[in-house]
């Protein structure tokens, strides 16, 4: 075990490597070969598995070594546009199904000049080490998040602490290299490997952020460039944690207005407001006597988080709710905390990667009573996920590596790059659609109006599709003489259906399993 100041040493050399991103690495070793196999995902058929061994240490190539787990829906077409390596986000995400539900989403003619390729970044999913700092920190029942007094601000307080020493423990090894700049010299790696000049990358949320990295360092490898729902490149981290209390509050607001036009099918009321007061009671209520011993109040903001990433999900959150209000009846609400809110071990091991790439890629407050006064200050307006917030990121207050410093993604020389941000995104706010349309020269936005999903490519908007399609397929980006160079309506919203009749099998359903939550 290295004791902290072990690690804080470690942690200073790597900054001083890692900040200055333009540098490039010292030489990499001769590419290795990738040996592609059936993955075994009965999904998506097609789908085959590789890896590839990769420093952990880029500056350092003749040092440790880490393994990437790579897969490929290969191209199919005599004439090949190259790799198209996709990412869903997280940081933590998993990719290597995205890589078939993007081959069998896109138009089969762009689809088969592409081989499309996905990948678990280092840490995650089948990728080797994969971390999984402590097993079951989030199994209910855990502390109400708002820390209405002080025992329960210690209580999670003491969580934040001990999943920051606990990982420490276990990988302070790896920590000084697990970020985003580490994460795409992983991926000029990958480019290496599979023997080609360019790539084209398709990221989603945590992704684009990745995407443009990648591009920042390596801006003459890239062929195209698609980001979609965008992180605000000038907010890594914290700032951008807090602009997502906000447009998560909004977001609940967007459903409970739901609720209320829908009054004939919940009979919830008419009344939005009226309605969002009685699922804080529930919250309330629930904070004393969690549904079926599982659901309490941070269970309750954990079920019902995804139905601020994607409304497909809003059937069945209200029917839960008003099932526990009319009849007070745990069932529906405890199975949507089981589809929605429960992590698994692979939800563990990426909430690992997320809090470590996140408390390394940029600096925290590490006064905690900066933290306190600026979760307070949120709650009073944006109560909703205001200290559920604070307390999934709260690990940073207390992570025993030194941070990077954030990357200035400005990027004047880069081919167009065609960007997609819907206006009322929560996860990721439209500001970081606009601001990273600045920063990319000759960058194309498209933008989804009143749409609030997050990831809106290759999820039923034909408008989108047809701008994603036409950009993969030969290059053609839509040019406007304002701020946003074309927008297309929102996609309709869901109907309310019974939760067991609803439709799982929508793209948009399917696109948002894959997507990982929180960016």
């Amino acid at each position: 075990m290295r004791t902290r100041a072990a690690l804080l040493c470690a942690a200073a050399a790597a900054t001083v490597l890692a900040g200055a991103v333009t540098a490039a690495p010292a030489q990499a070793a001769r590419p290795a070969q990738l040996n592609w196999k059936k993955c075994g995902i009965t999904d998506y058929p097609r789908l085959q598995c590789a890896s590839l061994t990769v420093p952990l240490n880029h500056a350092d190539p003749s040092g440790r070594r880490i393994t990437i787990a790579l897969s490929r829906v290969p191209h199919t077409a005599r004439a090949s546009q190259g790799p198209l390596l996709v990412n869903p986000g997280g940081p933590g995400g998993s990719g290597l199904s995205l890589a078939g539900f993007v081959a069998s989403s896109l138009p089969k003619s762009v689809a088969a000049r592409y081989d499309v390729i996905g990948f678990d970044p280092r840490g995650v999913g089948r990728s080797r080490p994969a971390l999984n700092c402590v097993p079951g920190h989030f199994k209910p029942v855990r502390p109400d998040s708002v820390p209405a007094t002080p025992a329960l601000e210690r209580a999670s307080l003491d969580r934040a602490r001990s999943f920051a020493a606990a990982c420490g423990r276990k990988y302070g090894d790896l920590l000084p290299y697990l970020d985003t700049v580490s994460a795409a010299r992983d991926l000029e790696a990958v480019r290496r490997a599979l023997g080609v000049r360019k790539i084209s990358y398709f990221g989603y949320s945590y992704g684009t952020y990745l995407g443009a990295v990648y591009a920042k360092l390596y801006p003459g490898r890239v062929h195209r460039l698609v980001l979609d729902s965008i992180v605000d490149p000038k907010g890594v981290w914290y700032e951008d944690n807090l602009g997502q209390d906000y447009a998560f509050d909004d977001r609940h607001r967007a459903l409970m207005a739901w609720i209320a036009k829908n009054d004939a099918s919940y009979k919830l009321g008419k009344d939005p407001e009226k309605i969002a007061a009685r699922w804080y009671a529930m919250r309330a209520a629930l904070a004393k006597k969690p549904a079926g011993g599982r659901v309490g109040a941070a269970e309750l903001e954990d079920t019902f988080t995804p139905g601020a990433y994607y409304d497909g999900y809003w059937p069945s959150l209200a029917e839960a709710f008003a099932a526990w209000v009319h009849h007070g009846n745990t069932g529906p609400l405890v199975e949507a905390y089981r589809n929605f809110g429960a992590v698994d071990a692979a939800g563990d091991n990426g909430y690992s990667v997320y809090a470590a790439v996140q408390c390394r890629d940029a600096a925290w407050p590490r006064d905690w009573n900066r933290w306190r006064s600026d979760a307070w200050g949120v709650y009073a307006k944006a109560p909703v996920m205001a200290w559920s917030n604070a307390w999934y990121n709260a690990p940073c207050a207390f992570w025993p590596t030194a941070p990077l410093r954030p990357v200035d993604i400005t990027n004047g020389t880069l081919p167009p790059a065609l960007l997609f941000q819907a206006t009322d995104d929560a996860a990721t706010p439209y500001s970081g659609g606009a601001t990273a349309h600045r920063l990319l020269a000759r960058s194309s936005l498209v933008v989804e109006e009143g749409g609030g999903n997050h990831g809106v490519t290759l999820s039923g908007n034909a408008c989108l599709d047809k701008h994603l399609a036409a950009y993969l397929g030969d290059g053609r980006v839509p040019r406007g003489r304002g701020a946003v160079d074309a927008v297309c309506p929102k996609s309709p919203g869901p109907k309310p259906l019974k939760a067991k009749s609803a439709s799982t099998t929508s793209r948009g359903s399917t696109l948002h399993g894959l997507l990982a939550f929180r960016r």
